[in-house]
């Protein structure tokens, strides 16, 4: 079948998010100006260069009480910070849970379970037992097309690896299997890993 997004697919659901996959999910830990803490994981995430490491995350969609967009990118505008979180395949119900749509005061961290613990270098909380933590300083916010496509850009300024996480000098998946986004209600744990040699190596 052919079709454009402008004329639509017939299908009983999108199948766009089914295309791209698997993605990896990004559960953000942001903290507003007052101090409240939010955590919520988005799978259009990745990381987008090495020197200086930076990644970027974009929200789609918008809660009544956050003027247009959604409490992540609302809170890194009033504080320029936040921090991804990689999620393990043993936290998939946790992230699950932190993904409702709460009020802006209430703490995703205490609703979910997640355990809390501060970052090195920023002014934010992280998920204290995650396989591995970036801590970011915002770059930029750059509006998409669409009434609330926001893409956040953030530079890496520290990074935990959890230590049973890191095997022969390598950061090793495989020991926490990194949990990945499908379309629809779909997920995927990354549990087989091989490797292939570039032709120039």
């Amino acid at each position: 079948m052919f079709y454009t997004p402008e004329a639509g697919h017939d299908l009983p659901h999108n199948p766009f998010g089914a295309i791209v996959t698997p993605r990896p999910i990004g559960w953000i830990s942001s903290r507003d100006a007052n101090g409240a803490d939010n955590l919520a994981p988005y799978s259009f995430f990745n990381a987008v260069a090495y020197f200086p490491p930076q990644v970027m995350f974009s929200s789609t969609s918008v809660k009544p009480d956050r003027d247009g967009t959604k409490d992540s990118v609302g809170n890194i505008r009033e504080t320029g910070v936040f921090c991804v979180n990689i999620v393990e395949y043993a936290a998939r119900d946790t992230m699950n849970a932190s993904s409702a749509a709460l009020p802006r005061e209430v703490d995703e961290f205490a609703h979910s379970g997640a355990s809390k613990a501060a970052c090195e270098t920023i002014d934010c909380a992280r998920v204290a037992d995650a396989p591995a933590n970036l801590e970011c300083r915002l770059t930029q916010i750059v509006q998409l097309p669409g009434a609330a496509n926001f893409v956040v850009f953030g530079e890496v300024t520290g990074v935990h690896l959890r230590d049973d996480c890191i095997v022969d000098g390598r950061f090793d998946v495989t020991r926490f299997q990194p949990l990945a986004r499908l379309g629809y209600r779909d997920y995927a744990a990354v549990r087989d890993v091989f490797e292939l040699a570039r032709p120039d190596d």
